[in-house]
């Protein structure tokens, strides 16, 4: 767990379906405001930041869902910019997030991705359900690249 407390330079917020559909406006989502800050969609930041929001968004709907509940994306830039949070939250708290072997299932290794892509990850409870977060370093050398300097803001 990351014991740094940081006030967000910028937030974003959105509740989605809990459906496949959510999911992908999720990542989508993710690009785009990720683009508005500063990091192209074509850069390595804004692609990883993609995968992991994919693969916590689909864990939110395959796993967490809850009849009628929707789930929820936050993106987060904190320590005055230089590290964004992606954080999903569900509202079933009844499973636990655990990583599965290679005997336990074909599929079901996205918490293995988002360990290897993310520079620290994690689970949170909640009055309802639960949040799973990773981060992710920002470069500036990559808002450099693309020929545009980092934003602070929504831009919504």
């Amino acid at each position: 767990m990351n014991a740094e407390i940081s006030t967000p330079a910028a937030e974003l917020t959105q509740r989605l379906s809990a459906t496949p559909r959510g999911a992908r406006l999720a990542r989508r989502l993710v690009a785009h405001q990720l683009a508005v800050w500063g990091h192209p969609h074509d850069g390595d930041l804004n692609h990883t930041a993609q995968q992991l929001t994919a693969e916590l968004a689909a864990n939110a709907v395959t796993h967490g869902r809850v009849p009628g509940r929707d789930f929820e994306v936050r993106l987060l830039l904190l320590a005055a910019g230089r590290i964004l949070r992606i954080e999903v939250s569900d509202a079933r708290d009844d499973r636990p997030v655990r990583f599965v072997t290679e005997a336990e299932a074909e599929g079901g290794r996205g918490l293995v991705l988002v360990s290897l892509l993310a520079r620290t990850w994690g689970v949170a409870e909640r009055a309802v359900g639960k949040t799973v977060w990773a981060e992710l370093s920002l470069r500036p050398a990559e808002a450099a690249r693309s020929g545009t300097t980092p934003r602070v803001g929504l831009g919504l």
